[in-house]
């Protein structure tokens, strides 16, 4: 006899928490900001409440992050504007998770501006 097993998902703010958090490892290693996340996210979407969401969001923001710089670089010819389009992104990059840490921990869902979705 084949039983059915509902596997229910687990709150854990936490953990949501730490993968918002983990796009900071980009400024330590230079590249850890897209994959610890990318591979939290994987990994517990279907036994985290919310990390799916929550993981979709980070990965969508890390990839528009590495797009919007690729766009910057030909714009530091032109009168510089590359150069202040990356200050921007650096700070956006830098404030936003910590902001979405935050909401996460409050058990809200997470924003980021000008993300583009690549995963929905």
């Amino acid at each position: 006899m084949e039983s059915n097993y509902h596997t229910l998902k687990r709150t854990d703010n936490q953990l949501l928490v730490i993968t918002h958090l983990t796009q900071m490892l980009t400024y330590i290693t230079g590249f850890g900001g897209l994959i610890v996340p990318l591979i939290l996210w994987a990994t517990q979407k279907d036994k985290v409440e919310g990390m799916d969401d929550h993981g979709k969001a980070i990965v969508n923001f890390q990839l528009s992050i590495i797009i919007y710089c690729l766009l910057s670089i030909p714009l530091i010819f032109l009168f510089g504007l590359g150069i202040l389009l990356l200050i921007l992104i650096g700070i956006l990059a830098f404030v936003m998770p910590i902001i979405n840490a935050i909401k996460a921990s409050n058990g809200e869902l997470s924003s980021y501006p000008l993300s583009l979705n690549f995963i929905s």
